[in-house]
């Protein structure tokens, strides 16, 4: 032992880079929560392997330092960089391919994104999200929330939340009121919902920090293509956060974060000035669109 009650250095300590990986594997076999235990194993016995099968320098090392650290700092409470991050390497649809195979005939999940905000208003069936002139031109989106059984589902609750003409959500947006294009419905016994908002258009996520500066580097383009987002729960049903895309959109086959899956495709279906259901007051032309939400039993 030394004067400080330590042990002494026997020589013995890792100094390969293998024996390195087994040492710190090793130090977290003991770590009280057996999943987490389990998935800092993994994590260093994979994150060490890049390193190694990479031959991963220490500037390269020290620049993938300073680039998280910089995503960390860009993250406020309305920006949340570190999840742009994961959406655009792909991880969030991995993460969501595993934790949502899915039943047939249900709808299809995908990323919840960085903008979503809690506790939407809750506004009257049938209602408009847009709270300000100028958020795009008017959509009605309606259908029927139901179980796989074609069943109605009663007190669905819907969240929707989606950009404005300008490519900028509420959240991102000081013009816009703080609930444009957001809102909460639940359904009756029918199942059925319907509320005003605006056709979606393409976007760019945020690239004027360091997930943009990336996306440069490695010759991607930032653009989203156009959707509206949606969460929807129900008592006993299997919540789903999914988005319903514009078939017309230039980035299906290019989304930035990986987010189109087939079927969550729709066609909004276009109606002249003056044709009739569109909204009071319009002179323009507007959008329809009818898409069932078929959710799945909790037990599922």
């Amino acid at each position: 032992m030394t004067r400080s009650g330590h042990p002494a250095l026997t020589g013995r300590a890792p100094t390969g880079a293998q024996a390195i990986t087994d040492e710190v594997v090793q130090r977290f076999a003991s770590t009280p929560d057996e999943r987490l235990g389990f998935l800092l194993q993994k994590l260093t016995r994979h994150l060490h392997a890049f390193a190694i099968e990479t031959g991963l320098t220490q500037a390269e090392w020290a620049a993938g330092v300073e680039f998280l650290t910089a995503v960390g700092q860009r993250c406020t409470p309305t920006r949340q960089e570190m999840i742009l991050l994961s959406d655009t390497i792909g991880l969030s649809m991995v993460v969501d391919a595993i934790a949502h195979g899915g039943l047939p005939g249900t709808t299809e999940s995908t990323v919840l994104g960085p903008f979503y905000v809690p506790d939407a208003p809750l506004r009257p069936m049938g209602s408009s999200i847009a709270e300000m002139d100028g958020s795009g031109e008017p959509a009605h989106v309606s259908g029927v929330s139901r179980d796989t059984e074609g069943r109605p589902v009663e007190g669905a609750v819907l969240d929707i939340w989606q950009n404005a003409a300008n490519g900028m959500y509420a959240v991102q947006d000081a013009d816009q009121p703080s609930e444009n294009l957001r809102g909460r419905f639940v359904t009756g016994p029918d199942g059925r919902y319907s509320f005003w908002s605006v056709r979606p258009t393409d976007y760019a996520i945020p690239d004027d920090g360091p997930v943009g500066a990336m996306l440069r580097a490695t010759g991607r383009h930032p653009w989203r293509a156009a959707h509206l987002h949606l969460i929807v729960s129900a008592p006993g049903m299997t919540p789903v956060t999914t988005h319903l895309f514009d078939d017309e959109s230039s980035y299906l086959d290019s989304d930035a974060v990986f987010g189109v899956k087939p079927s969550l495709i729709c066609h909004f279906e276009a109606h002249g000035p003056g044709e009739p259901g569109g909204p009071p007051g319009w002179d323009g032309r507007w959008f329809s669109l009818e898409r069932d939400i078929v959710l799945a039993p909790e037990s599922v």
